[in-house]
């Protein structure tokens, strides 16, 4: 018995390399693997790397699939089953719009692989898949995952480590949240640390979506880390500034940024998004004031396309972004995810203009798929890319980080705020107008 994992990519332009961006290790492929029988042959396939091996031999390919990969795991799904070979499809995607994935695949798996992915295999080992597997919630037991199954590909230093899964939060626009049924499971701490011991790596992202849910019992993860001596960034909420000794615990830890989700500075927007919580935390200048002066770097993330935001709203969140001094910030106009409440608002409103936007040739990276209130889809795409174009200009940079005085106090910090400004200029520049990947083996779209 033979299992093929691939990892589709999202896009390719023609005559381009991969987008560097999209090159962090597969935790997802690592997991899976972790949980495969041992007698079982296993093989790895990743798209944004590499070419496939379509006539390889093999008994079953697994494919996880994203909303912005499901076109390019469609095709690839295609070309395994056109040559006999059973295919699976899991992840976000398949959860969130199974009848689609259904069409595509000899088999779904619908929520998480723990409990149920064992049984693929002994299903796929005598030819007798079923159409659906549900898979179940179960305790996250501190599976770790099989980081060997990445071979000798060079993906970024950074080694990923899940310690949670969930958000109890209800962002409208949030595909995690309907996912996990806005649930969120921990491991053990102790399973964390051991894991990242036998991984032996010095550079840790938290994948969890939001690590600071329950502050004390952060605090408790972050003091078993600083006998690690890592460096780790992890996504959290401005919260994190309501507590000094977190603060203090956090970046005694090794912690160097923080991915803080903003989303917006109109309250009217945040009560649109489900996202009232935020408007509770305080003055954002001084809970960020905080958070810089304990050493720790912001990524801020902010959406527009909600009924309050017009040219002007970018303008000011720019303006807010550069004054505040952020590492990087990421501007996103708003995408409507299927299975979300916001898809679901904006198709009974007739603002969608592409259905399924994920499958549509004519959509690419940055487009609009839906008619906003205040501007036009066309006002919103070159808002946010302005944003992104100015926030990551010679000047801005070099605005942001004379004005940091963290940058000056150690070098490693300086030499982060540098790289990755850097790379996010390059990163942005090369995801605008991204055709979602269909054929990318012969440069066609």
């Amino acid at each position: 018995m033979k299992v093929t994992f691939i990892l589709p990519a999202v896009g390719k332009k023609e005559n381009d390399t991969y987008v560097d961006s999209w090159k962090m290790e597969p935790l997802n492929i690592q997991t899976l693997s972790s949980l495969t029988p041992p007698d079982v042959e296993k093989e790895f396939f990743d798209d944004r790397i590499e070419h496939i091996d379509y006539d390889t031999k093999t008994d079953l390919v697994a494919i996880t699939v994203e909303t912005y990969t499901a076109k390019r795991a469609y095709f690839i799904a295609s070309e395994f089953r056109k040559r006999g070979i059973p295919v699976i499809l899991g992840g976000y995607h398949p959860t969130l719009v199974p009848s689609e994935a259904k069409e595509y695949a000899d088999a779904i798996l619908i929520g998480e692989a723990e409990g149920v992915w064992e049984r693929i295999i002994e299903d796929a080992r005598k030819k007798r898949l079923r159409k659906v597997y549900r898979g179940k919630r179960l305790p996250m037991e501190g599976v770790f995952p099989d980081r060997s199954i990445n071979g000798k590909r060079k993906y970024l230093p950074i080694t990923l480590v899940e310690t949670g899964r969930g958000c109890r939060f209800a962002c409208n626009f949030c595909s995690v949240s309907v996912f996990y049924e806005r649930t969120r499971r921990k491991k053990d701490i102790k399973k964390v640390v051991e894991e990242i011991e036998r991984s032996g790596a010095k550079n840790v992202f938290f994948v969890d979506d939001n690590l600071a849910v329950e502050p004390a019992w952060l605090e408790k993860l972050a003091g078993e880390l600083i006998p690690l001596k890592i460096r780790w960034a992890a996504q959290a909420t401005v919260l994190v500034a309501k507590f000094p000794k977190l603060l203090d615990v956090l970046a005694k830890s090794g912690c160097k940024v923080l991915l803080i989700g903003f989303e917006s500075l109109n309250p009217e927007n945040l009560e649109a998004m489900n996202k009232r919580w935020n408007m509770s935390l305080g003055d954002y200048h001084e809970l960020i004031k905080r958070i810089h002066s304990s050493g720790i770097f912001i990524y801020a993330t902010f959406v527009f396309g909600y009924p309050h935001d017009d040219m002007d709203t970018i303008k000011r969140t720019l303006d807010f972004a550069l004054r505040e001094r952020f590492l990087i910030a990421a501007f996103n106009h708003l995408v409507p995810f299927p299975g979300t409440p916001l898809y679901s608002m904006l198709e009974k409103e007739g603002r969608l203009i592409y259905r399924k936007w994920w499958l549509d040739d004519g959509y690419r990276f940055g487009d609009v798929a839906f008619k906003p209130w205040r501007l036009s889809p066309e006002e919103l795409r070159e808002g946010c890319y302005y944003a992104r174009r100015v926030f990551f200009s010679s000047s801005g940079i070099l605005r942001r980080f004379l004005g940091n005085p963290e940058v000056f106090k150690n070098p490693f910090m300086g030499f982060l705020f540098l790289t990755q400004n850097l790379f996010g200029k390059k990163e942005f520049e090369r995801r605008q107008g991204l055709p979602l990947g269909k054929n990318l083996d012969t440069g066609k779209k």
